[in-house]
């Protein structure tokens, strides 16, 4: 069955699992800059500024070799959409983590940050009505528990309102994840660098507001380059899964970040392989077979509709071109979808958001 679903989940699960391994990566690593003295808050600034600046860079360097994009580019009615991301993701969920973690043990705070997993899928369900079957839930919740085992000290985690306010970053994240699937048919790489841009520049200057004071330069540099990666990169190919899997198997897939930076932290700290890490990683693959293996397949109709985004001409895309839409494939240009209806295996992408009985 799983090669039976396997071009399906091409490539969002790729995508997906790539994205969380570059956030996951960046955990461990972001970890040695704060040994250095680097604070908090000021070091989540400058990894997104690294990530804003850095992707910046890559669309001026594409637009002065003149490097044609196959992406769709962001238009006017995609700002209202971008602004919400940025405010919740970007703005919103760090302040508040922020806040919560001046109050909360770190012990206690990294359990409560698997929240942001449980959020993103719950609002995709509740919210904007993703499928979901029993295969699909349990696999998403061998994922979370996994996750939660791996970050569990322990210790008892009371309910402050330091873990209140951590709970509220994770919703923000978990709306900030669901409404990027709104821009998902337009350019991640735009996307990324916009967010990072102004969450960056916001929370680098709350920062300084705040007293901290400016790293070392390696420092710095140091965090731009893992800003780039593990939240530039790593964003970019979130937005590409959203595109292909929907927000709640992709929150389900990112969920695997804290596994993939605590098994990279073995390496790089000398850590033990524990026992807590061998029952997350038996848990988290036995939720990655059962999203692997899932096989959503019925009756059902699109609607017609217009829209841009990168495209093959496949059985969604049929569609007849004018003298000015682009040649070759894939390519971008904006389209227009017949009313359909037809039956074969499809996840929640950007051509099945249908809703179900």
């Amino acid at each position: 069955m799983i090669w039976r679903n396997q071009f399906v989940s091409w490539p969002g699960v790729p995508l997906a699992l790539c994205s969380a391994a570059l956030f996951g990566a960046s955990t461990p690593f972001a970890k040695l800059l704060l040994g250095q003295g680097a604070d908090p808050w000021l070091l989540a600034g400058l990894l997104y500024l690294g990530s804003g600046i850095g992707l910046s860079m890559t669309l001026l360097l594409r637009r002065w070799a003149a490097i044609p994009s196959a992406e769709a580019p962001l238009r006017r009615t995609d700002i209202p959409w971008l602004a919400l991301v940025i405010l919740a993701g970007g703005i919103a969920g760090p302040v508040l983590l922020m806040i919560g973690l001046s109050q909360t043990p770190a012990s206690s705070a990294a359990l409560l940050l698997n929240l942001e997993g449980l959020a993103t899928m719950a609002i995709a369900w509740v919210v904007f009505r993703e499928n979901v079957d029993q295969r699909i839930l349990a696999g998403a919740t061998a994922i979370f528990v996994g996750a939660l085992i791996l970050s569990w000290s322990g210790g008892p985690a009371p309910v402050s309102w330091g873990a209140i306010f951590i709970a509220g970053a994770c919703l923000a994240w978990g709306i900030d994840n669901n409404l990027t699937r709104k821009l998902s048919g337009a350019d991640p790489i735009q996307i990324a660098a916009a967010k990072g841009l102004v969450a960056g520049a916001v929370n680098f200057i709350l920062a300084l507001g705040h007293g901290a004071v400016l790293p070392p330069t390696p420092v710095v540099l140091g965090a731009g380059a893992i800003g780039l990666l593990g939240y530039g990169v790593s964003l970019a190919l979130f937005v590409l899964a959203l595109r292909h899997l929907g927000s709640a198997r992709t929150g389900a897939y990112f969920s695997m970040a804290p596994f993939i930076g605590a098994v990279l932290a073995i390496g790089m700290f000398g850590e033990s392989v524990s026992i807590r890490l061998a029952i997350a990683a038996a848990l988290m693959g036995i939720g990655l077979y059962l999203h692997l293996v899932e096989h959503h397949e019925h009756e059902h109709a699109h609607d017609a509709v217009e829209h841009e985004h990168r495209h093959f001409h496949d059985e969604h895309h049929k569609h007849t071109h004018n003298a000015d839409d682009p040649s070759g494939e894939p390519h971008t240009h904006r389209h227009r979808h017949i009313l359909l209806a037809h039956s074969h295996a499809h996840y929640p992408d950007l051509h099945h958001r249908h809703g179900h009985r």
